[in-house]
């Protein structure tokens, strides 16, 4: 292997790397010299041992996108909390539920594990099952009685996927995005 491949390699894991640094930060609750060490030791090992397929990142952030995500998932996750909570204190009536296949439009891991974490953060909904080769999330959200409010939700997870892939997808994927979103007959950003 070269040497810019190399670079490029590790350039592109980078993100990962530090990810697994912080995390183990996080996990320990210390922000300290020693635990971002300790930290460095146990990524190098996590990475070094634990061989797992190199991620592959778009190396593109789109900042003004990754802002409206970043905005609007804050802004979901207030509201999801309020929805929730007047659903447990409305002793009139328990709040339906289901479970929804959720097709996704991007075939990467990465987005789709965007997708479903992003999912899964918002108060009412829960990843349950992803088909891998169908590109399928199965959610299970709350606040559902009827086939319009499943579709609902359904296309709530789809702009999750559309928003994530704007704001760090590669170019291929924005335009493959755009390609479905204008085939479905257009939807909001």
């Amino acid at each position: 292997m070269t040497p810019q491949k190399r670079l490029t390699r590790v350039w592109r894991q980078m993100p990962f790397f530090v990810w697994l640094v912080a995390l183990w930060m996080l996990l320990w609750g210390q922000f300290t010299l020693v635990a971002f060490l300790t930290g460095v030791a146990a990524a190098i090992f996590v990475t070094r041992v634990f061989r797992l397929p190199p991620v592959e990142l778009s190396g593109r952030i789109n900042g003004w996108y990754g802002l409206i995500f970043l905005v609007t998932f804050a802004i979901e996750v207030v509201r999801g909390s309020v929805v929730v909570a007047l659903q447990v204190f409305d002793f009139r009536r328990q709040p339906g539920a289901a479970i929804i296949a959720v097709p996704l439009v991007i075939d990467d891991d990465l987005i789709m594990t965007h997708t479903a974490v992003t999912a899964s953060l918002v108060p009412g909904s829960l990843l349950v099952d992803v088909d891998r080769d169908q590109r399928i999330l199965y959610v299970h959200v709350v606040g559902v009685d009827s086939a319009a409010d499943a579709d609902a939700q359904r296309r709530h997870v789809q702009l999750w996927e559309r928003r994530i892939v704007r704001a760090v997808g590669s170019r291929k994927q924005v335009a493959q995005i755009s390609a479905h979103q204008n085939a479905t007959a257009g939807g909001s950003a």
